[in-house]
């Protein structure tokens, strides 16, 4: 393993953070040696890991893309954005209108950092350093209020997020609040991680093992059922196909049909209209 580079101020390089893990799934730079032992705990247990990281960007790819193209949203707020990688909201974003734009927020600084460098000579997107968990803080920033018209409809991106949210934390309190502050006509996307309970009883085996892995190292995950992922999108109306593995949202024409690994069935996603 090659030597780590110096961390950016501020970046505790003992405790692990769910962004870097990310990062190392996706095939990126930007993780530590802590980050990826941890990574490589979860390998063990589910050795398809990095192929749903890279089903959760193709999902969030084809969101960005539906909602820009077919729904006619040109703003985005991205929450638990993780660190920048290809295919970013704005990069899809604008390739499909040049006028979109997009606030990234993450708890990490190592996403501030990595973000404003990447963002510096962008006029389209901006990036905050805010926790989920304290929505008004998010909905009151200044930076989120400047790039965001909230009298027009906005995408709210919630993409692997909410399941690091322990049930203490009150995530549909949470979801409810930042939908709440939506104007009518917004969308809100998820994917979460899903316990396929006794429909698979071998893949709900293996989720609680990895949920005991990410409680141990990573803080906080849950994988939650159906009918606890659907409702944070109480009140709203799914998109057509609902909540499904993320492969089978709206695949693109001519796509392979991926093979059924153990995360297949246990990383959903869903896209929901505000009425």
């Amino acid at each position: 393993m090659t030597r780590d580079k110096a961390a950016p101020p501020g970046i505790d390089l003992t405790v692990p953070s769910v962004a870097r893990v990310y990062d190392y799934f996706l095939g990126g730079k930007d993780n530590f040696e802590v980050d990826r032992q941890v990574a490589q705990h979860a390998l063990r247990i589910t050795p398809d890991g990095p192929a749903a990281g890279q089903a959760n960007r193709a999902f969030l790819r084809r969101v960005i893309r539906f909602l820009v193209t077919e729904a006619g949203i040109d703003q985005f707020l991205d929450i638990g954005s993780g660190l920048p990688t290809q295919g970013n909201v704005h990069e899809v974003a604008i390739e499909h209108d040049p006028g979109a734009r997009v606030v990234y927020v993450d708890n990490d600084p190592i996403v501030l950092t990595h973000g404003r460098a990447l963002l510096a000579a962008e006029g389209t997107a901006t990036v905050v350093q805010a926790d989920v968990r304290r929505p008004r803080e998010i909905l009151d920033d200044p930076d989120v209020r400047r790039f965001l018209d909230f009298d027009r409809p906005i995408g709210l991106l919630l993409f692997a997020i909410l399941h690091h949210l322990g049930d203490d934390e009150r995530p549909r309190a949470v979801s409810a609040e930042l939908i709440d502050a939506l104007p009518s006509g917004s969308y809100v996307a998820i994917s979460h991680f899903r316990d396929p309970g006794e429909r698979d009883p071998e893949g709900s085996r293996k989720a609680r093992e990895v949920e005991r892995v990410f409680n141990e190292s990573l803080g906080t995950g849950r994988w939650r059922t159906d009918e606890e992922i659907l409702s944070f999108a109480d009140g709203l109306t799914l998109v057509d196909p609902g909540l499904v593995p993320l492969a089978e949202w709206r695949p693109d024409p001519g796509t392979p049909a991926p093979q059924q690994t153990d995360t297949y069935h246990t990383f959903v996603g869903l896209l929901a209209r505000k009425p």
